[in-house]
């Protein structure tokens, strides 16, 4: 059976939500490690605007890949410690 887009872009743009929510910089700000915390952060905002963008535009296969490639930033983030995520599992992949 083929997912469901409209549910799966709807829980991608929640994951992404929840995840910005939960992801604490986990560096010190004003060093360079600093600076690629908040540039994560920016990316994944920025993606979460922009697949808002999309859906309003009735552009689901865009938004579910803006979602996406946002939580992707933080995640990667997350891997190499820039966050601390909470480790429960449905978040984040560490």
């Amino acid at each position: 059976m083929p997912a469901d887009l409209a549910e799966k872009t709807d829980r991608y743009e929640d994951l992404l939500a929840e995840a910005l929510d939960a992801a604490e910089v986990a560096v010190p700000p004003d060093s360079p490690l600093g600076d690629a915390a908040a540039e994560c952060e920016e990316m994944a905002r920025s993606y979460l605007e922009d697949g808002r963008h999309f859906r309003a535009d009735d552009d689901p296969v865009n938004a579910l890949a803006a979602f996406s490639y946002g939580h992707a930033w933080l995640d990667a983030g997350a891997r190499i410690g820039l966050f601390d995520v909470p480790d429960e599992g449905h978040l984040f992949t560490i």
